[in-house]
This record gives C-alpha cells, structure tokens and sequence, in this order.
C-alpha cells in the first residue's frame, strides 16, 4: 500500500507535461522495479524503492522524457536484481535497457587515490555520457538523492562520497548547465565535507542577511521604479549566494567574510534580448557601472551555454550592486542546461538549445581526449583540468572567436585552431605585435599563429600550456617521438651507467634478454626510451651486467648519491627519510621515486615487474631536510594544539602540513607533516610529544611497515 501512495506523488508531476499513455508505461517500469527491489532496505531503513522513485522525482522537476523517468526507477535493478538488460528492452524498448545498463556500468569512483581500475571507471563514465547524455543525468539525480539521505553513513563514507560530489559531479552539473543540480550538490557537499565551517558560515550569513534586509528592499523598487519608467516589464529580485559559492570565494581570492557579503546581488528577467541591452542601458543611467565589471555572455555565451548580461555598479550609499540581465528563456536555460532541451523542444521542432549544442561539442573534445590520452591516468587528469574553469575569448585574425580556459597561452590557442596548427607553433602575434608564447592571453586579444612546417612540439610548452586538448597532444607527440636525437642520447646515457665496461662488449644474449624484459620491440626502442627519461639508464646498465635487483638482495646496494644527474623524487605515501631502509622504483616520465622498503604500494610492483625495483642506500653524510607523516592521538583542550606545535619548533623541526580528524568525543587524530633531517631527529621529536599529558598515542603515519 505504501509503495502505491509513493508513485501518487511522482504521476502527479508527470500528469503535468507527459502523455497519458507514456505515465502508463512509466506505471509500469515502477511495478517491475518495486517487485525486483522488494524486501532490499537503504541504510537509513527505508525501503529501497523510495531511492529511485526520488531519483526520478527529481527528473520529473526536470521535465525530462518517459524514456529517462523509465530508467531512472530501473537505474539499479540490472546491478542489484536478477534482471537483466534484455528482460528491460523486451518489456521498455531498446533505449531505457540501453540507459540502464549505462548507468549500471558506473562503478562507485574514489578520488583519494589513483588506482588503475578507479581511473579506468571515470573513463567508463566519461564514455557512456558521450553515447547518451541521460546516462549522466540519471546519475546526477541519482547522486543528488544520495546527498540529501547521507545522515544515516558513517562519517568516513559521508566525507568520500563528499569529496567525489565536489570533485566531479558538482562540475560535470555546472559543464552541462544545470545550475540547480550543481547548487544543491555543492551545499550538501559542502555541509558534509566541513559540518562545522558550514554551521559558521550559514550562521554568519543568516545574521548579515537580518541586517540588510532594508538595504536590499529599498534598492531593489529602486531598480524596478527605473525598469517602469522606461517601458519594460521587468521581475526583479536579490539574488542570494550560495553558502559553498562564499566559501570558495573566501578561500580562493584571501577575502574576509564581510567583503563577501557587502555585494548586493539582484537578477532581472525581462521578456527579449533587445530588453535586455535597453535594461542594461536603464542600469547604467540608475547608478554609476564599474567599468572593468561588465560581461556580455548573452553574445558571446558561457562554454555551457550559460546566457546573461553582467553588469556592476555603485549602488546607494556607495554599495556594489552586482545586476544580471537574462530573458525568461534564459534564466530558464541557466538552471536546467542541457535538460531544457526537454522542457523547450517538442516533436516538431528539431532545434537544439545553446547548452545542448555546447554540451555536444563538449563532448566530442571528450572522445578526442579518450583518443590521444596513452592511459586511464592522463584522460582523468585531463578531463580533471577541463572541468570548467572560466572561460577567455579570443579571435582569429578572420574574426572566429576561440573559446580558451582562463590563463591561456598562445599554444593553447593554436592547438584550439588545429593540431597541426599547435604541432607547427613557432612563434605568435598578439594585436600585430610579437607576443611571448608563455605568456597568458586576455579577453578580446586577436591572435595570429606563426607556423613552420619543420616545427615541432616543445616539451617545455607543458610548463605553462593549461588546456587538456594542447597537453594531451603534445604528450602523445612527445611519447610517440622516437628520434635519431633520442637513440644517441640513450646511447650516451647507457654508455655512462656501464661505466668501465663498453657498450660494444655486451653480449647479444644479455642485451636481448634485458629487451625482452622490459617489455620494448628493440634495443634501438628501449635507448630511444632511455633518451627520452622513460626508462633509467642505472637501472638498465645493472639489467645488462646481470646484476639482481630483487628486494632481497642486499649486497648490490646503490648509494642515492650515485644518482647524479637522475630525477629523483620522494614518495608521499611513505615519505622516506635518511636511515629508512629504501628502494627506488622506475616511474615513466618522473624518474627514480624513493619508497621505504615496506611500502605497501611497491610490494606487487615487485613481484611482478622486478625490473622497475632497484634496492638503494642513503650516502653517509646526506644533506637537506625531508618531509615524515607523524599521527597524533589527544585529548583536545585549550591550547593543545599550540603547545603541540611549539614542542615540534622546539625540536628545530617546521610544520608544512596539518589535519585533524575527531575520532570520539573530544579525541582526535592529528595527522601532521614536519620538516625532519633524520631517524634520529624524528625519534627525538616523538619522543618531545609523548611527554604532553594530552598526547594517548604517537605514531609515524605512512604505509610502511614500520620496524
């Protein structure tokens, strides 16, 4: 009885803009998903049926087609039922087993680590919004509904599922323009990430909202009064910021809260874009513009489709008084996005909305990426990069505007135009004038892309370039490149690392084994890799000799100052320091990376491929300082947390990182990074904490075993 009172709510909303007989069918993709879910609970105890009624509920808001809705209240039964997709497209239609099964695919994402298969399943994700762009919006309302029931979760699980919403859901919302969808996810993301900020600052703002509620009022009959008396009907109103929206704003740029907040923020919808400009013009005659603080998007719109005018004046009193100017249309599209294509396009009318069309294009630089992108690692990292800064516009010399992410250089703009324009770069002209590569481009520059036909890319452009498309392809040239340039200085490497024994005189047999294990086709592919920093020529030599490299050999240690001249870098995981026993493992593009010997993360490396394993040892007198994780168990009290840090500086140790975690009531796990030359320094500065009467426990924090 209850599940039918659930659907009541959910046929309502749907009675308001589908077809009888489309409900029907969706009537009866609920029956199926009821039965398949019956006697499955959610963690809060709820039924499971009540999760994909809610989600497709937030569809429904969305007037999203039948299709969409069906799958949305099927989006678990392929993956939690015995159903599967052919049982779906035999009784629904091919489409929703298809939706189905493409949000089925999408395996749970953990962004606090780097993975292989984690990276591989935001790549799967990627790709099954590029087929069909409903798979991503069932998954936004799916995560949408996991946010607001996240109470019942441990702590833990709240703050991981907190950081993916804020780390890729929120942007993939705000990419495709459902501004509502990406609002909502960034305030539950935000409120379960950092309760207590989150308390503060909606504390802080409830009460700067009492004390302006006159001030806003006024300017706003202001605003309307001006808007009348030129002939435009025109809705006003304040426009509030969202409480994440402050606080990124408050981090970001160093502003204090009261900067923040003395914006006055008010939105008008007029009924045309030609009252949009006569709006404007009504703006600037009311109060006086700032004018570095005017955007037209309404030309030129946002990479997601977003349209609107912004202007900022000076207001009453001297206030800021920030206005946006959009029509009914677009402040409908500036909530909806991509799903507007829905709500405006009907059977008839083939047209796709500004942020549908968006949308497509931006999918398709998606598929360009999976395609030059050598691994699951770099698609992230780039799809990462190019979730969605803010946005420059730059023009050809024939006037095509280039849309470039803020902080654009000129390669990032000739790889816009073409990659055979990016490849053959040599040099640029900003205004007719020469213009450094390096150097970022403003808005309305007109750029011109000098071109050589013997040019090619340059591996110092991935120090200053900021676009995924310019990075990935000069990666893939950069990785694909197997010069004449790169043999001879592989050669000259290898010749260096052998040392007294010459090159010539290596045995075919050894040479060939040592290709073979290193997985390369010749040997003039594995000198050429050598050349270009993907495979150590230490590490090689020692192959060639027949010398062991396995963990447990420890007589044919090599001292880390033998390492001149190589790339090293020290791994955060375990954070190794002088005296740790310690192995070097080979990392494609980095270098040498310096583990400890019990480094969780290098233990199947070594079992299977040995080659990359090479066992080091510190020098006898080594420089410098080095970074050591300490976790730390108190009682929290008034002034622990100074005493803690005084008794670190005490030691001649600095503190480069802290987090705090409450484990129980009034105990908390204090995770700090410090500045250590030595074992000895950081048995001495572990020794300096369990002298506090607050301090329970004191560790060294990493993923070594510890001896």
């Amino acid at each position: 009885m209850f599940s039918v009172y659930l659907f009541e709510g959910l046929k309502q909303k749907l009675e308001a803009y589908l077809p009888l007989d489309k409900v029907v069918d969706i009537q009866r993709a609920f029956i199926l998903a009821r039965n398949a879910h019956s006697g499955q609970m959610r963690s809060s105890g709820d039924p499971y049926i009540t999760h994909p009624v809610a989600v497709a509920g937030i569809l429904a808001d969305m007037r999203l087609d039948h299709e969409t809705i069906m799958a949305a209240l099927l989006h678990d039964v392929i993956e939690d039922t015995h159903h599967d997709k052919a049982d779906l497209s035999a009784q629904f239609g091919e489409t929703v087993g298809e939706l189905v099964e493409g949000v089925s695919k999408l395996e749970k994402i953990h962004f606090s680590s780097s993975q292989e298969a984690q990276a591989e399943n935001f790549r799967k994700m990627m790709m099954a919004m590029v087929q069909d762009i409903r798979v991503i919006l069932i998954k936004l309302a799916d995560r949408t509904h996991n946010m607001r029931t996240l109470g019942s979760l441990r702590p833990d699980k709240r703050r991981r599922i907190a950081r993916e919403t804020l780390e890729i859901y929120a942007p993939i919302a705000h990419r495709l323009g459902i501004h509502e969808i990406k609002n909502e996810l960034e305030e539950l993301g935000f409120q379960a990430m950092y309760p207590l900020r989150y308390r503060a600052l909606g504390g802080a703002v409830r009460q700067a909202r009492g004390n302006r509620k006159e001030v806003i009022e006024n300017t706003r009959k202001e605003v309307e009064t001006r808007l009348a008396a030129v002939g435009l009907n025109a809705i006003v109103t304040g426009r509030e910021k969202h409480l994440y929206s402050i606080y990124r704003k408050m981090k970001n740029k160093e502003l204090m809260f009261n900067e923040v907040m003395d914006i006055y923020a008010f939105r008008v919808v007029v009924d045309s874009v030609d009252h949009c400009y006569r709006a404007l013009g009504a703006m600037h005659g009311l109060y006086k513009p700032i004018e570095s603080r005017f955007k037209d998007y309404v030309a030129i719109p946002r990479t997601n489709g977003y349209q609107s005018l912004h202007t900022s004046l000076i207001g009453p009193h001297g206030i800021p008084v920030e206005i946006q100017i959009r029509t009914q249309a677009m402040d409908q599209m500036a909530d909806k996005g991509v799903a507007a294509h829905w709500l405006y396009k009907d059977s008839k009318d083939n047209s796709d909305t500004t942020a549908q069309v968006r949308a497509r294009k931006w999918m398709q630089s998606l598929i360009e990426l999976q395609q030059s992108a050598s691994s699951s690692f770099e698609f992230v990292e780039n799809v990462k990069t190019d979730l969605f800064p803010d946005e420059i516009y730059v023009f050809t010399p024939n006037g095509r505007i280039i849309e470039l992410p803020l902080g654009a250089t000129a390669v990032d703009f000739a790889y816009a135009v073409h990659t055979d324009v990016g490849n053959s770069c040599v040099g640029v002209k900003v205004e007719r004038r020469t213009f450094s590569l390096s150097k970022p481009l403003e808005n309305g520059q007109s750029v011109e892309i000098i071109t050589s036909p013997r040019a090619k890319p340059n591996a110092n452009w991935l120090n200053f370039v900021v676009s995924a498309k310019a990075r990935s392809h000069i990666r893939q040239y950069l990785k694909t490149q197997r010069s004449e340039e790169a043999v001879t200085m592989g050669t000259r490497l290898l010749r260096h690392a052998l040392g007294s024994v010459k090159l010539d005189k290596v045995p075919q047999e050894d040479i060939e084994r040592v290709v073979t294990e290193t997985k390369h086709n010749s040997f003039s592919e594995l000198l050429a890799d050598i050349g270009l920093g993907n495979e150590l020529s230490a590490i090689v030599a020692r192959r060639l000799l027949g010398e062991n490299t396995d963990l447990s050999d420890k007589q044919s240690k090599v001292a880390i100052r033998g390492t001149e001249g190589l790339l090293v870098s020290y791994s955060r995981c375990c954070h190794p320091i002088p005296d740790d026993e310690i192995v070097a493992v080979l990392s494609p593009g980095r270098g040498m990376a310096i583990h400890q010997t019990g480094c969780s993360n290098i233990r199947r490396l070594s079992r299977e491929e040995p080659h990359r394993v090479l066992v080091m040892q510190w020098g006898d007198d080594v420089l410098g300082t080095f970074n050591a994780a300490l976790r730390i168990e108190l009682v929290n009290h008034q002034g622990t947390l100074a005493t803690l840090t005084n008794t670190v500086a005490s030691c001649d140790s600095d503190i480069v990182g802290l987090q705090t975690e409450e484990k129980v009531s009034n105990v908390y796990y204090i995770d700090i990074e410090l500045t250590i030359k030595n074992r000895l320094q950081l048995a001495n500065v572990m020794r300096k904490i369990r002298t506090m009467p607050e301090v329970q426990r004191v560790s060294r924090h990493s993923q070594a075993k510890q001896n």
